[in-house]
């Protein structure tokens, strides 16, 4: 178990994040929908592009952490684990959705997490280009933005045919994670696709009630699951264990919602 947060260490890591994310924000901004990202693939039978703006968001973040928080771990998509002594982990994805970055499209964020043992207790989800920032945890759940400052709310219970499934893509796997998937898609009113974390602040912000994905590394899903969970709502993996590890995952906006669809997923994966 992870030892109780005091609330004067609550706010210094809260104002850490927040630090961290606004250093990302000047290190990506001057590269969106510009010429020149340096981009390369990270895998050699599909495209997965990593750009010279993911690589010095990430590097901002950490030169935040040496001066602030030096004994913290580190888990970041671009330069891996770095140790730390005092029990916390900041779990880093600089760009989440790069393929959304180097389209243009502005439904790529910054995915910031704070783990304990036992998992993530506060993360931010920010978008850098329409200046929306997510939090939740430590108490706080709420969107600041254009439109100024909002609680965060997962929308009311709505049942699975009247409900909103988002993924980022529609071969969301393996074969077998497609077939759950998709028996999940053919039960709701309406699929979306291609928001990647995007999509989870729209379900901590009650506009969309189901996000199904699969694949996923921790720094994909630490982020969303704090502030899913402290708008109201349920993240977990396939099997309706933890998933802040990675893996396949399964957000909701509420218990029914989320027990419906693990069961067609289950179904269809477990046959």
């Amino acid at each position: 178990m992870s030892d109780p947060i005091s609330p004067e260490l609550q706010r210094e890591l809260m104002d850490v994040a927040h630090a961290m994310a606004d250093a990302a924000r000047a290190a990506i901004l001057p590269h969106f929908r510009g010429r020149g990202l340096g981009t390369t693939s990270k895998e050699t039978d599909h495209y997965d592009p990593v750009t010279i703006a993911d690589r010095a968001a990430e590097a901002a973040m950490r030169v935040v952490l040496a001066r602030r928080r030096p004994d913290d771990a580190i888990l970041g998509e671009e330069e891996g684990a770095s140790p730390g002594t005092s029990g916390l982990t900041w779990v880093l994805d600089p760009i989440d959705g790069t393929r959304g970055f180097v389209s243009g499209t502005p439904t790529w964020g910054v995915l910031i997490s704070l783990n304990g043992a036992d998992g993530p207790q506060y993360g931010i989800i920010d978008q850098p280009y329409i200046g929306e920032r997510f939090e939740g945890g430590f108490g706080r759940a709420r969107v600041v933005g254009p439109m100024g400052e909002a609680p965060l709310a997962v929308a009311p219970s709505a049942s699975l045919a009247e409900a909103t499934l988002f993924t980022t893509f529609p071969e969301v796997g393996t074969p077998n994670d497609r077939a759950g998937f998709e028996a999940v898609r053919d039960a709701v009113q309406l699929t979306r696709y291609g928001c990647d974390c995007y999509a989870y602040a729209l379900l901590a912000a009650g506009q969309v009630d189901l996000v199904i994905e699969a694949g996923l590394n921790a720094y994909d899903i630490a982020a969303p699951i704090a502030v899913i969970e402290a708008a109201g709502g349920i993240v977990t993996d396939w099997d309706g264990g933890p998933v802040h590890d990675g893996g396949r995952a399964i957000a909701a906006a509420s218990e029914p919602l989320h027990a419906a669809a693990l069961a067609l997923v289950q179904g269809a994966t477990h046959g």
